[in-house]
């Protein structure tokens, strides 16, 4: 079936070549000088993610840089009650690390953008993403909001992947069939199974995993870089 128009991920499909952001941000806390156990700082990714969650932090106008400074704060935090890192390093290390994290994402950013422009001027694009209710301003600080039609946003719709109801709004939104629109992901189980359950095409970015059962994970639509759908939907 012909590609009329493609719904991309943000999260770890754009901003982070494919990998998950856990694994992005371990590496900044090493690059950082801050080297904790994995075990231990998965342990304050969850608390922090859950904290996002449970309370406001995270406003329409932040960035991805505030976000990261915000994520940041609360991981370390945790980390410093649960006594696996000194209190004293909080204040020092939240800004270092935050600043490594906005960096990576835009390197992948800025590698992502010709691919996304080229896109864009074939087909309706549509973000459709879990996020914090700010990913608007975090694409327009990333310079790439001008190439979508609409943003469909878990925070502001009440829908969270990988429920299908949320690519369903994208393919909506796009106005077309769900067999007509490409989904691009980095996640299998939230991106690739709920566009597929729904009938949509799929091209799934692979990078580290969450966990180990994702990274043996295989799937016909694995691409290595989203340079590939450049020849992928021609």
């Amino acid at each position: 079936m012909e590609i009329k128009g493609i719904i991309f991920d943000y999260g770890g499909t754009i901003d982070s070549f494919g990998d998950h952001w856990s694994e992005v941000i371990y590496d900044g806390y090493l690059a950082c000088g801050v080297e904790v156990d994995k075990a231990e700082f998965r342990t304050s990714y969850v608390f922090a993610e859950r904290e996002l969650a449970r309370k406001r932090y995270i406003y329409p106008q932040h960035t991805f840089l505030d976000l990261m400074r915000i994520k940041m704060r609360l991981e370390l935090s945790d980390l410093a009650e649960r006594g696996v890192v000194a209190a004293d390093l909080i204040d020092r290390k939240v800004e270092e690390i935050a600043c490594y994290c906005y960096d990576r994402a835009r390197q992948s950013v800025d590698a992502a953008r010709p691919v996304i422009e080229k896109l864009a001027e074939r087909y309706p694009l549509m973000l459709v993403s879990n996020f914090y209710g700010n990913v608007e301003s975090v694409i327009r600080d990333m310079g790439i909001r001008q190439y979508f039609q609409g943003i469909i946003e878990s925070a502001v719709v009440g829908v969270r992947k990988p429920d299908q109801r949320i690519f369903m709004l994208g393919v909506v939104a796009l106005g077309l069939k769900p067999e007509q629109v490409l989904v691009v992901g980095d996640s299998f189980r939230k991106d690739i199974e709920p566009a597929l359950a729904i009938g949509c095409q799929v091209a799934w970015i692979k990078g580290k995993g969450w966990t180990a059962e994702e990274d043996a994970q295989t799937h016909p639509s694995i691409i290595g870089s989203l340079n590939e759908l450049l020849t992928l939907v021609k």
